[in-house]
């Protein structure tokens, strides 16, 4: 439906859910769609994540209008569709901060409200939470509840599954929310279903079920046959025979947008007790036709014109994204060597593998939220000579590493690894910031760790990466490109996009200064040159962390009083640290001259969420910021 601005005076006088309890269901159908269009007004002017908050409008009025909010815990998955939850939490008057230095952040922080009960930012780790919460509430004897809302897509993931297998072997008092809402893990939602779901959640199911239970639980082979047998009946009408086999009282599925049937079906489930799960069916985007009909480009979106759903920032040609330059890369590669195997964990669009997987779909397998089996399976293709490419973000990265160890490095198997979003990423905060994956990287053995400048690098140390028999990682940040013109880089002739590797562990001089040094590991290249024309340094595009070119270090550290090394990764561990352990263990000093080191970077601190711009300058990774660092040193070299 299109998009109408009206009253609002509900919403207004909402400060808590306490003031949601007070509703009728009359009110509470008027609250929601007031909700839905304040929401809409709110993102379309800051951006963020839109479509999952579209979604769960309906959920969050009924789970804060049936649960005792925030003595009873609510645990939202990932986050991304926690905006109505914020807004009903008492923070409304917050969400024109939304995602912004200093306001709100887009995802649940505990820190931020005491309806935040868990920080999450990453999928699939709300049943083990909310888990968790329960076993703390029976230990302690608080008679609360706890309920999870995840996704279907954060159900793919491992994580998801080991907490379901845990709970159902508990008697934990556990609700688990399954929000289905692209899968099409089930049949349509009816009034067939929605009858049968508030009979089955209803006391007297209940009842009869668990006296049944107890008359047979002497006779183990009928106990046995009846519990089967409801099962499969369950199984008949609602596809919840895993859930019941993982040991859940499973209701569903149920229409994720009727607050008629929604509010009676949680009042029934609130009253039973141990593991259970509901499974509403929900769409993105719910209630305006945008969203609705493109789902994934209003997932995260920036400020856009509610009238038309068009982005409000100019349509000027811009320099291609590094995403961008490495899903041409992958194409181009993939044309030429037809080992190559494209791999994501769900972030299809995210990594830049949309071409790619239309014009290579033999080749392109997304393993759903699942990382741990993408590097895993990256390593198996590899194995039997494969060459697989896995686009990750830097920050999921994280959540594979044993598997990065184990099963590809101690392998030696030649796995690229293509890093997006490392350094800061903005908005998103401190789940999202690549911060670290320098640091976690370099000390695995066989790893080749790289760090392109600029988009001719980025290209060419992909190519690298490929070509070499081994482990590999290329990092890259998020947004626009340097080293280009403005001309549309897929327009380019085919001709002129080679693949040519770049010289494996070698550094390029860039700038012949005296005193100074900047050793430059990434995409700060172009700031460090800045700060050098103002001091007069020398600047060497490092590109490998890992292996390091020990000749550009030993002929710096000769020929200059300091070096500075510069990365958008944390100081401790970094690129700055790997030079650092160099001169320290392997530098022949044959002058005996003293060596000045100033390693540059993230402190030890985690990134809030802002716009790049301002949290570079606030962690002095500015050009005014270097600039004021390396002088400060090197008046302390020179002070008498």
């Amino acid at each position: 439906m299109p998009f109408t601005k009206s009253n609002w005076s509900l919403l207004e006088s909402i400060n808590s859910p306490a003031d949601v309890r007070k509703l009728n269901m009359q009110q509470l159908n008027e609250l929601a769609r007031q909700l839905r269009e304040f929401l809409l007004d709110s993102v379309s002017s800051t951006g963020g994540h839109l479509s999952a908050g579209l979604g769960t409008i309906e959920l969050t009025v009924a789970l804060h209008y049936v649960f005792n909010t925030p003595y009873d815990r609510l645990v939202w998955d990932v986050g991304h569709q926690t905006y109505p939850h914020k807004i009903l939490t008492g923070r409304r008057e917050k969400m024109k901060t939304l995602r912004q230095k200093g306001g709100i952040a887009g995802f649940p922080k505990r820190d931020e409200s005491e309806y935040d009960c868990f920080g999450t930012g990453h999928s699939s780790t709300s049943i083990a939470a909310a888990l968790g919460m329960s076993i703390a509430a029976r230990e302690i004897n608080e008679n609360r509840h706890c309920v999870a809302i995840i996704g279907d897509g954060a159900m793919t993931a491992g994580m998801a599954f080991e907490a379901l297998n845990h709970a159902g072997d508990s008697d934990a008092n556990l609700l688990v929310i399954l929000n289905d809402n692209d899968m099409s893990i089930s049949p349509n939602v009816g009034a067939l279903s929605n009858h049968l779901t508030r009979l089955l959640s209803g006391n007297l199911f209940s009842t009869l079920r668990e006296g049944g239970k107890k008359v047979l639980e002497n006779i183990p082979p009928a106990l046995e046959l009846v519990r089967r047998t409801e099962e499969h009946v369950k199984g008949m009408v609602a596809p919840g025979t895993l859930f019941e086999e993982l040991g859940f009282n499973y209701y569903g599925p149920v229409d994720g947008h009727d607050l008629d049937t929604l509010v009676p079906v949680l009042k029934n489930i609130n009253q039973q007790s141990g593991p259970r799960l509901l499974h509403i069916k929900t769409q993105k985007g719910k209630g305006y036709f945008p969203a609705e009909d493109a789902p994934v480009k209003f997932h995260g979106i920036g400020a856009f014109d509610l009238s038309t759903g068009k982005s409000q920032a100019p349509a000027s040609r811009k320099p291609p994204t590094y995403t961008e330059i490495f899903g041409q890369w992958l194409c181009d590669m993939a044309e030429q060597d037809e080992r190559l195997i494209g791999i994501t964990p769900a972030m299809r669009e995210g990594s830049g593998l949309v071409e790619f997987s239309s014009r290579f779909p033999q080749r392109y397998y997304d393993v759903g939220i699942a990382e741990q089996h993408a590097v895993t399976l990256a390593a198996g293709l590899a194995c039997d000579g494969l060459k697989p490419v896995v686009a990750i973000y830097s920050t999921f990265l994280q959540r594979a590493y044993d598997q990065l160890i184990h099963d590809v490095a101690l392998q030696n198997l030649p796995v690229v690894f293509a890093v997006d979003r490392a350094g800061i990423v903005g908005a998103d905060g401190p789940t999202h910031t690549g911060a670290y994956d320098i640091s976690f990287l370099r000390c695995i053995p066989n790893m080749v760790i790289m760090t392109p400048a600029n988009a001719a690098d980025c290209r060419g140390l992909l190519t690298t990466a490929f070509l070499h028999d081994g482990p590999s990682a290329v990092r890259y940040p998020r947004g626009a490109s340097t080293g280009m013109d403005s001309a549309d880089w897929k327009s380019i002739n085919k001709e002129k996009r080679e693949l040519k590797a770049l010289p494996f562990g070698q550094a390029e001089q860039v700038r012949q200064g005296s005193k100074v040094a900047l050793l430059v590991f990434g995409t700060l290249l172009t700031t460090a040159m800045e700060v050098a024309q103002e001091i007069n340094a020398s600047v060497y595009n490092m590109r490998f962390v890992k292996p390091l070119d020990s000749n550009t270090i030993n002929k710096a550290a000769e020929t200059h009083d300091l070096i500075v090394t510069i990365e958008d990764n944390a100081i401790a561990g970094g690129a700055g640290s790997a030079v650092s352990e160099y001169l320290n263990n392997n530098y022949n000093n044959s002058s005996h001259k003293s060596i000045n080191l100033l390693q540059i970077g993230f402190p030890d601190e985690f990134i809030s969420h802002g716009q790049p711009e301002g949290l570079f300058a606030d962690w002095s990774l500015d050009k005014s910021g270097i600039l004021q660092t390396i002088q400060a040193r090197m008046n302390s070299i020179t002070a008498p």
